[in-house]
């Protein structure tokens, strides 16, 4: 259960009378927004700490709205959308939606999404220690134990499963993952997380049915989260 606030924006009055008690049931308390203008007016008055947004709304694109948002807060959003060409995915998640879900969708997953997206809020103190699961980082001393096992990684490749680690759950585009760890002038060259990913999956032995680095197709990847 939570007592967090969500905002729904949709203009399919069918999607909100089926999220609203569901989101309810959770613990939430659920703010309804038809208009990309409604959910603007809504942040601005009484944000919310979280919001689902889609992004075929009838006064503007989803990405506008998103785009105005981040100028001011770091709310997690959650797109939930019918559109789901990889371009559309990637270009939201780097204009800083934290999550993408497709229509039609599973409760159970939006849910998950939600949880993984207020857990991992900016605005949350960075623990010196990060434990998931077996695996533990610290990231003043650069060590990372797996199963209590030590494992030896490159610096670019512990700056690479920290960054993964520190965003579990959320997608991080090929983009932001190669700006962040090698600079802009890097940002097309995703030979480089293919490399460094299977690297670090060799060394942490995450070859199992059910990785820890989990490959979005043509997106990007993501730190399954362990909660």
């Amino acid at each position: 259960m939570t007592d967090k606030t969500v905002l729904v924006v949709d203009d399919e009055p069918a999607i909100h009378r089926f999220l609203t008690p569901v989101l309810e049931l959770e613990g939430y308390q659920v703010q309804r927004a038809d208009t990309g203008q409604q959910a603007l007016d809504a942040m601005r008055d009484a944000p919310a700490d979280i919001v689902v947004l889609d992004l075929g709304l009838p006064d503007m694109d989803g990405k506008a709205v998103l785009t105005e948002l981040r100028r001011t807060r770091a709310t997690p959003v959650v797109i939930l959308s019918a559109r789901d060409r990889e371009a559309e995915k990637i270009e939201a998640l780097d204009l800083g939606a934290n999550d993408f879900v497709n229509k039609p969708f599973s409760v159970g997953e939006l849910l998950a999404r939600l949880r993984a997206a207020l857990r991992h809020r900016p605005s949350e103190p960075e623990a010196p220690v990060i434990t998931t699961g077996d695996l533990e980082i610290d990231l003043a001393r650069h060590r990372v134990l797996k199963a209590g096992r030590d494992v030896r990684l490159a610096r670019k490749e512990f700056d690479l499963l920290a960054l993964l680690v520190r965003n579990a759950g959320t997608v991080l585009t090929h983009r932001q993952l190669l700006t962040a760890i090698w600079g802009d002038q890097h940002e097309a060259d995703t030979q480089y997380l293919r490399v460094y990913v299977g690297q670090i999956r060799q060394k942490l032995r995450d070859d199992g049915e059910v990785r820890l680095i989990v490959t979005e197709p043509g997106v990007g990847y993501r730190f399954r989260d362990l909660g």
